[in-house]
């Protein structure tokens, strides 16, 4: 086979914009043993580059990602699902915003992904499904959980008990998705929307995104950080200066025990 066929993840960083590609044209992208495996350190090794601020995740070609290779699972000391949550957590606990772009299928183990992300643009003729019923498999009590969160429980229920696929137009009512582009706009609408978000004070995304995720007791620890930081100052000096903010303050990945990805200042 051509090496440019192989299953595999890349990655580029850009003026700040990391974006992960899933790669595996033969099969719609869908996610094997090895990328699920490969995916939390990458993502380790992305958060812990300071130059990174926002993180992209789209599909190569035509397709986000059709879900886990279903070959897989035919082997009984395989842990595909396992593999899978721990990527899931691993990007949900991304400490910088993230961003899944989306064309194509994007089903089973892909809307695990797309779920993880923080925000979800998608390409007209986008399709999502969750797809367990049509196996037999429980979905992921986590999984489950995200998807409630972001759709609520009358379509999270539609979309397990069916495993049917809904189109963009449902996704965006529902909540799954945040923007639907035109044909051939999905790209530059998520770099120049990357751009917004790598301008934006990592501070304030830090803390929105611990608070929205649940964590309601670090009030304390991020008002300490934002009077720390200097972030605070130069966006109000910046707004009566009328020119663009330079944001300082920059999160790194937690190290020991404690809830992954709490950032701290540097």
């Amino acid at each position: 086979m051509d090496p440019q066929g192989e299953p595999r993840l890349e990655h580029t960083v850009v003026d700040g914009v990391a974006t992960v590609v899933i790669s595996n044209p033969a099969k719609r992208n869908a996610m094997t043993a090895g990328m699920w495996q490969a995916l939390p350190p990458l993502l380790d090794r992305l958060a812990a580059d300071s130059s990174v601020r926002v993180l992209v995740l789209t599909g190569a070609g035509d397709t986000f990602c059709a879900g886990a290779d279903i070959s897989s699972l035919r082997d009984p000391g395989s842990r595909p699902q396992e593999l899978a949550v721990r990527a899931e957590e691993a990007l949900a606990a991304f400490t910088r915003p993230t961003l899944a772009a989306v064309r194509g299928y994007c089903v089973g183990g892909g809307s695990q992904l797309a779920a993880a992300c923080d925000l979800r643009f998608a390409e007209e003729g986008a399709s999502f499904g969750v797809t367990p019923a049509k196996l037999g498999v429980v979905y992921p009590s986590s999984s489950t959980r995200r998807l409630v969160s972001l759709v609520g429980p009358a379509t999270a229920k539609y979309l397990l008990y069916s495993g049917e696929l809904i189109g963009t137009e449902r996704a965006l009512r529902t909540g799954l998705v945040d923007e639907v582009l035109p044909a051939g706009g999905l790209d530059a609408r998520a770099r120049a929307f990357a751009r917004v978000l790598a301008s934006r004070s990592q501070l304030t995304q830090a803390a929105a995104k611990e608070f929205a995720d649940g964590r309601q007791d670090r009030d304390g620890h991020w008002s300490a950080q934002a009077r720390g930081s200097g972030d605070t100052a130069e966006g109000v000096t910046a707004f009566l200066e009328r020119r663009e903010p330079r944001f300082t303050w920059t999160a790194e990945p937690s190290v020991g025990p404690g809830p992954p990805g709490v950032p701290t200042s540097r």
